[in-house]
């Protein structure tokens, strides 16, 4: 009986494997260095290790899988199998799903790390049970996935949801993409510390003097003490978060939207401002009816998620 399927989080200095039964309970778990300087093949032979190594130490056999999910960080492309570039890892037009498939002769289900997350969101975390949710991450940039009558969206070119490079303000800042105004340079914990940091730059006054670097974790906890400054960045910049959550609301009318990555670990100060905006910015029937809530998964969401990819996909194969 194939009961079992294999969840792999390729990042750019880690990755990360899971054997998992048809439920997403984990029951062998893997993570190993990616090594991404020693090139497209090494990384490749690192993934068949580290797939072979939970199905071992979960005492089942190859027979036993049903399938194999991966997420990565793109552009790729999910129907081909193909990662065509990503700046940590060695992929340049690459079919990793081929060789997986002819290794393993199982499927084998490639998607970008944000969609990922949010399959594992809908699936396993806090969004089980809904059929339209859409799940932002906030942290060193912005991301996010959406699920749309319980299948995730992926649009013409499988890229659907950048979600961070929606303009929220036109006159806003240069984002790293090249764009102006961007929901990632201005929300992103990236984006808070980069203020702060300016701040320390001018003559104002503030706290935040108290300290050599400035990150979006400095400025939130002097933000929570009272500092003016820090409490103008952290308001200006969930300010925008929020009208990128309305943004998502007025076009998906999701039940549910779910905010993880490092940004939503400040917590209530997040969640309320970025609801008080979805308020004043949403159709009152639209935004009544969706929850905002934290992700559920915390530091496992990508292996969690790629297992939870493998789970959907093959409910569709």
């Amino acid at each position: 009986m194939k009961n079992y399927v294999v969840g792999v989080d390729l990042g750019g200095t880690k990755i990360s494997t899971a054997l998992a039964d048809l439920a997403g309970n984990v029951l062998a778990q893997s993570i190993i260095p990616t090594n991404a300087h020693e090139g497209e093949e090494r990384v490749l032979e690192r993934i068949i290790k580290s797939i072979q190594t939970v199905i071992a130490e979960g005492e089942v056999t190859l027979e036993e899988i049903k399938g194999i999910g991966i997420g990565s960080p793109g552009p790729l492309d999910s129907r081909k199998g193909i990662i065509i570039t990503t700046p940590n890892l060695p992929f340049s037009n690459f079919n990793l799903v081929k060789p997986l498939v002819e290794k393993f002769n199982v499927p084998v289900f490639l998607d970008n790390d944000a969609n990922v997350a949010a399959i594992g969101e809908y699936m396993l975390g806090a969004g089980k049970g809904k059929k339209n949710m859409v799940y932002f991450t906030v942290s060193t940039g912005v991301g996010g996935g959406a699920i749309v009558d319980g299948n995730i969206c992926r649009g013409n070119t499988s890229n659907a949801l950048e979600i961070g490079h929606m303009t929220v303000s036109p006159f806003g800042p240069r984002c790293g993409c090249g764009n102006i105004g961007c929901l990632e340079a201005l929300s992103s914990g990236t984006a808070i510390g980069k203020r702060g940091q300016e701040a320390l730059n001018s003559k104002v006054e503030t706290s935040l003097r108290n300290y050599e670097k400035v990150t979006s974790y400095e400025v939130f906890k002097e933000a929570e003490k009272g500092d003016a400054v820090a409490k103008d960045i952290i308001d200006e910049a969930l300010t925008y978060l929020g009208i990128g959550v309305a943004n998502a609301i007025s076009i998906f009318d999701p039940e549910m939207v779910v905010i993880g990555g490092g940004v939503s670990k400040a917590g209530d100060i997040v969640f309320e401002k970025v609801r008080e905006v979805v308020n004043k910015r949403c159709f009152k029937a639209m935004s009544e009816s969706c929850e905002i809530v934290p992700a559920g998964l915390g530091t496992d969401a990508g292996v969690i998620g790629a297992v939870a990819l493998a789970l959907l996909e093959l409910e569709n194969y």
